[in-house]
């Protein structure tokens, strides 16, 4: 083995260590909090955020200008099932036009996974929606994790990671993730706001939502990286 194929197969190894660290404490805490919250220990605290965001007196009412309430229910739909959706298939779409077999595999099974994980636990912890203040948006689904919340969060990132990787400038790619993460961080603040998820709902969905989205990007870059230096083949260059 060269000396830089080396060099490179320990700097893919070392990334691939803190990536899973990091994957590993977002899984660990996301246990954590539902443990907490099956218990009922993020009861007052989850109550107290929801109220805080009322009016006094008015809990029908946000606080802040009208224009602010139009503008979080503008902003949630971007963590819906709809916009998800199509988000999700024009990127498989165009990694299929662009002859990208592999990624368009990766980002329907990352997305499609992560989905069907997100019912499930859902399902296992069948947790009812807050009825502390009144919903500004029809809702109808359980309630924890947030499907907004993690949902956007893979969906979002994984696509923000497989873009980023076209990147060789740290700042491009830092600014293309930061973008994905600011984006996935306000769709989870506006189901609070409107009043139709705990907070704890909400960052469930974002630790188990982006620890997933790492965790199985890790996967694809890795092997990615594997074939590089094995001997590359078509499918292997970047979006």
């Amino acid at each position: 083995m060269r000396l830089s194929t080396l060099k490179t197969y320990l700097h893919r190894e070392q990334r691939l260590l803190i990536g899973l660290g990091i994957g590993g404490a977002l899984a660990a805490l996301f246990i954590k909090l539902a443990g907490e919250m099956s218990e009922g220990e993020t009861e007052a605290f989850d109550i107290a955020i929801l109220k805080a965001l009322r009016v006094p007196g008015d809990l029908s009412t946000p606080i802040g200008p009208a224009w602010l309430l139009n503008s979080m229910r503008d902003l949630t739909a971007l963590g819906g099932v709809t916009v998800l959706t199509l988000v999700t298939l024009l990127a498989i779409a165009f990694l299929l036009l662009r002859g990208r077999w592999h990624h368009a595999l990766y980002t329907a099974m990352a997305i499609g996974g992560g989905a069907i994980m997100g019912r499930i636990l859902k399902a296992l912890f069948a947790r009812e929606r807050p009825e502390i203040v009144p919903h500004l948006v029809e809702v109808h689904s359980l309630s924890f994790p947030s499907g907004h919340s993690m949902n956007s969060a893979i969906v979002y990132l994984t696509l923000a990671v497989l873009v980023a990787r076209g990147y060789e400038e740290r700042r491009t790619r830092s600014f293309v993730i930061g973008a994905a993460a600011l984006l996935v961080f306000v769709i989870g603040v506006s189901r609070v706001y409107l009043g139709v998820h705990y907070p704890s709902d909400v960052l469930g969905g974002w630790t188990v939502g982006a620890a997933w989205a790492l965790l199985t990007g890790l996967i694809a870059t890795n092997l990615q990286q594997r074939n590089r230096i094995e001997g590359p083949d078509e499918d292997s260059e970047t979006v």
